[in-house]
């Protein structure tokens, strides 16, 4: 495991990195441009691109060596902050918007390809033993960085301006780069002959007709599409039915990229003692349960401790779902598999939430909760009543 420890930091300091892109897209439209309507647009140029060129992502992967795909894709991310600068320091006002959503689209395309890069550089690196721990911990980097990016950009400014946020991005991509400077990574050693069309159309076929990779991949859907609801519905939670102050709303909101790294270290941990299947269904459907009582519940500790609780139980699920999808993949085939995974990954969230925020206007916040809660409770009891290869899954 020593040995893959600059492999696993460079994923760290590159998810961090791509986080605090995102963020930045998103508060520099909101605070800098004033406009909700681009930042949700920034938003989708930045992590729903990868809907359309996730795909070519996976093949290439599997065309070239993934670790040329990884420097090229943070390359793209370096654009993508040029333009974040120029918009902020360089371009007249009415062209900062242009300038910001020209930056998001650059890390979109960076993000397409980062994900299923690193998976499968992952793969090859890895022994047959290690693949699975390896990929909870690589998941574990993922976390990380989600949770570390909004509270440096918060650090950052709060003695400095927008510059020093882009700069300190671009330093996490280019020592992330560094440490791959060794990293030996390699094509299929059979080309693919045919056109990249017909390889996207083969890696569906392999998914398609390999039961328990497929359940795996459909229960990554069902895991994602809680993470928009979460993200959209908890900050009105927090402010509207418990009446936090700012501070204590931020430290609500931290508490779920907390608890998502907690579930991600106890799967790491409890790997070899659960079963997989069980744990996966069981606890996506405990976890939409305990989010469902959210609406119901009045007092900040009470609400602290049950979110906590759907955290923990979505970082172990996703983290379990990772792992099986990544030693369950042909070797062949394997960066388009994972791309899949991926674009599920990041194009769930943003579906979501669109759907979690048309619900709260129609129904309210309440009802809201409870409907999403509720809906994902019954997908994963359809799930496990429909997905007899999951269902024994049991991941040793």
């Amino acid at each position: 495991m020593r040995r893959h420890i600059p492999f696993l930091l460079s994923c760290l300091l590159a998810f961090t990195a791509g986080h605090m892109f995102n963020y930045t897209v998103i508060l520099y439209l909101q605070e800098a441009v004033g406009s909700d309507l681009l930042s949700g647009l920034g938003f989708g140029l930045a992590f729903g691109s990868s809907i359309v060129f996730g795909w070519f992502g996976g093949v290439l992967c599997d065309r070239m060596a993934p670790g040329r795909v990884i420097h090229g894709a943070q390359a793209l991310f370096l654009l993508g902050l040029a333009c974040l600068w120029w918009a902020d320091t360089g371009a007249a006002a009415g062209q900062r918007a242009a300038w910001v959503l020209t930056g998001a689209f650059a890390g979109g395309l960076a993000w397409s390809f980062v994900g299923p890069a690193r998976l499968t550089a992952l793969g090859q690196l890895a022994s047959a033993s290690e693949l699975r721990p390896l990929t909870i911990v690589f998941n574990l980097q993922v976390l990380l960085g989600f949770g570390l990016a909004p509270l440096l950009i918060g650090l950052i400014r709060s003695a400095h301006a927008w510059p020093a946020v882009l700069a300190t991005a671009a330093l996490g991509f280019g020592l992330s780069s560094a440490l791959l400077l060794r990293l030996r990574t390699h094509a299929n050693p059979v080309p693919s002959s045919q056109s990249v069309w017909a390889d996207i159309a083969e890696g569906f076929r392999t998914v398609g007709s390999a039961p328990l990779l497929r359940q795996l991949m459909l229960a990554a859907v069902i895991g994602y599409a809680m993470t928009g609801p979460l993200q959209i519905l908890l900050p009105k939670l927090a402010r509207q039915q418990l009446g936090l102050t700012e501070a204590q709303r931020g430290a609500y909101l931290g508490l779920l990229a907390i608890s998502l790294i907690i579930g991600g270290v106890l799967a790491l941990v409890l790997a070899r003692r659960l079963h997989h299947g069980r744990t996966i269904l069981g606890g996506v459907a405990l976890g939409g349960l305990i989010f469902a009582l959210l609406g119901a519940i009045a007092s900040p500790l009470l609400s602290a401790l049950a979110l906590a609780c759907v955290g923990m139980l979505g970082g172990m699920v996703i983290s379990l779902v990772v792992a099986g999808i990544q030693t369950q993949a042909p070797e062949a085939l394997r960066g388009r598999v994972m791309s899949m995974y991926a674009i599920t990954s990041q194009v769930l969230p943003a579906v979501s939430g669109v759907a979690a925020g048309a619900l709260v206007n129609q129904a309210g916040l309440v009802p809201a909760i409870v409907g999403a809660g509720l809906a994902l409770a019954g997908l994963a009891a359809a799930a496990a009543l429909t997905m007899p290869v999951l269902r024994r899954h049991a991941g040793r």
